[in-house]
């Protein structure tokens, strides 16, 4: 599983050793060069680290890159403990590092044409508010629709592990049926998950009562486990 940056790692390891991979789980993907808009945001920031360190403009760019408005709070809702704590720890980083991070993410090779072998099953989860939103629908169209599956995540910024992750539930149980890693229990219900579909009601299963949009692109996942 990998978010971001974290996901493009992944994806050119695994375009790279198709033999070793068997699955990716992607949060808000990258796969292409940046965008001119992307390139100079990153370009500032970098050169605003090279000059003032980790200074708190840096912060803001880096938690507005992250996370939605619903979680940053305004002056009326105060920002959320996981804003906080990502602020808390981006004090603890160190400016030299960060600039390297950004200088690597603008150097980033574009990965369509090698999209387009891989055959490892891939599930994509995206925030419908990220930055990086039409980036994961781009990836998804060049992926093998036998193999892929799109999650798009409402409300909801590139982190979804940290903001949603309980819209993450379901369709990782379903992804991991298809190789035998997960099994029901013999009451039907996830020994890990309240929301197993088989504990609730299936209209509470409805898109807009997860708080997602599935795309209509299919897994190919056997569910003989």
């Amino acid at each position: 599983l990998g978010v971001t940056a974290g996901a493009y790692i992944l994806t050119l390891f695994a375009t790279k050793h198709r033999e070793r991979v068997l699955g990716l789980i992607l949060v808000s993907p990258l796969c292409k060069t940046p965008p001119w808009a992307e390139w100079l945001y990153n370009k500032v920031m970098s050169n605003l680290l090279y000059f003032y360190g980790m200074c708190g403009l840096i912060k803001e760019c880096l938690l507005q890159r992250y996370f939605s408005k619903e979680v940053r709070g305004s002056a009326q809702v105060p920002e959320s403990d996981i804003v906080q704590a990502c602020r808390s720890l981006l004090d603890e980083r160190h400016s030299t590092n960060v600039w390297r991070f950004l200088q690597s993410i603008n150097g980033r090779h574009d990965l369509t044409e090698s999209l387009k072998k891989l055959q490892c099953r891939t599930l994509i989860f995206v925030g419908e508010n990220s930055p990086f939103h039409s980036e994961a629908l781009y990836m998804t169209s060049k992926l093998d629709r036998r193999y892929s599956a799109l999650v798009e995540v409402q409300a909801c910024g590139s982190m979804v592990t940290e903001e949603q992750p309980h819209a993450m539930l379901i369709p990782m149980e379903y992804f991991l049926m298809g190789y035998g890693l997960y099994r029901p229990s013999q009451l039907g219900c996830s020994p890990r998950s309240p929301l197993s579909p088989s504990c609730i009601s299936p209209e509470l299963l409805s898109p807009e009562s997860m708080g997602v949009k599935l795309k209509p692109i299919k897994t190919r996942i056997s569910l003989e486990v």
